[in-house]
């Protein structure tokens, strides 16, 4: 039996709480850039925001089927723009992460995530056997190794340690073995090594002070030391919109991008803060709903891709605030400025209608 999709098949709920906070931020960005050169970032967000449900409209009418089927070209089509990221793209403070894409800088890396999301989905579904075999394994590493090492070489580590988590909760979903997990596990504990070689002198300054900030407070250690400042002097009910001292005069750095949650906490306090963590909740909980009802293993992949990659960006940037992770360049979803990253989350979340649209399709 077949069950047309309408309107009426939309999650709302999940909808609603996606747009309370893209309000939310779009109010705080306001907040943190209404004078000085960044004056007018709002109205782009809001624009962005527009762009973005327009977007997830037309993707959600879309069969994520017709999408997964085009999941070769996607990922030969996503590599080679990472390629041309590294070859033509904007530098920015020592990074090249940013094509020129009608007059605006576009962060490519922010829609390769979805397209990860899509290639998993389409490989991990088709897997017959109830357990992941080690060479199934492999073949996701290297599905997700190519691209995360050209977001790498932008770097963006941030980006790339993003990827991860649709790989790791793919596979364990797919059925792998506790054994295999222990592999990887040991596996990635001895590259940390190597890989500490490979990071740049500012990152590896920046996992040095995580522990110690204060030894670094006008060097490495003064992003976390503000914002942790910015955080406790918001209190309970806050100062008020455009009332937070620590945004207003400037000591919080990026506090219109990647510690924007900083900003909420001094202007809202711990009130907003509850309020917007509740609202992420809200939409992680939707989302295991809607992989829980889909139709088929490929649209519950689909969904817990979203899920991993959103959890982890909510997780890591929360965390980084508060200072109980290193700074990293992981934006917070719906919340944060940015194009590429607000489209990317309309864009993943037009995938969950498209598979909740169709879970009585058979």
């Amino acid at each position: 039996m077949r069950h047309y999709a309408t309107w009426r098949d939309y999650d709302w709920w999940l909808l609603g709480f996606a747009l309370a906070l893209a309000g939310v931020g779009i109010l705080e960005i306001y907040s943190a850039t209404h004078s000085g050169r960044f004056a007018g970032m709002a109205l782009r967000q809001l624009s962005w925001v527009g762009l973005g449900l327009l977007v997830m409209v037309i993707v959600s009418r879309v069969d994520y089927h017709l999408i997964l089927d085009q999941s070769p070209t996607l990922y030969l089509l996503a590599l080679l723009a990472l390629v041309l990221v590294l070859v033509f793209g904007h530098t920015r403070l020592g990074a090249r992460r940013w094509l020129p894409v009608f007059g605006q800088r576009f962060q490519v890396s922010e829609l390769v995530k979805l397209v990860i999301i899509i290639v998993l989905a389409r490989y991990l579904s088709e897997v017959t056997t109830d357990r992941l075999t080690f060479k199934d394994l492999v073949k996701v590493g290297g599905i997700v190794a190519v691209p995360t090492g050209l977001i790498l070489l932008q770097p963006d580590l941030g980006t790339a340690l993003a990827l991860l988590p649709a790989a790791i909760v793919g596979a364990f979903l797919a059925g792998m073995q506790w054994k295999h997990a222990a592999m990887v596990a040991i596996l990635a504990g001895l590259m940390v090594p190597a890989g500490w070689h490979f990071l740049k002198p500012y990152q590896r300054d920046r996992l040095l002070t995580f522990v110690h900030p204060e030894e670094s407070p006008q060097g490495a250690g003064y992003q976390i030391l503000q914002s942790k400042i910015a955080v406790g002097s918001g209190g309970f009910w806050g100062k008020g919109l455009k009332k937070g001292t620590q945004n207003q005069l400037g000591f919080v750095p990026e506090r219109h991008n990647d510690f924007l949650y900083a900003v909420l906490a001094e202007e809202l306090g711990f009130g907003g803060v509850m309020i917007t963590l509740l609202l992420y909740l809200g939409i992680l909980l939707r989302l295991v709903h809607n992989a829980q009802t889909a139709s088929d293993r490929a649209g519950m992949f689909v969904v817990m891709g979203v899920f991993s990659i959103l959890g982890f960006h909510i997780l890591v940037n929360v965390a980084m605030v508060i200072g109980y992770m290193p700074v990293t360049g992981i934006p917070l979803p719906l919340l944060s400025y940015g194009g590429a990253a607000t489209l990317f989350t309309f864009m993943a979340l037009g995938m969950v209608m498209a598979v909740r649209m169709r879970r009585y399709v058979s």
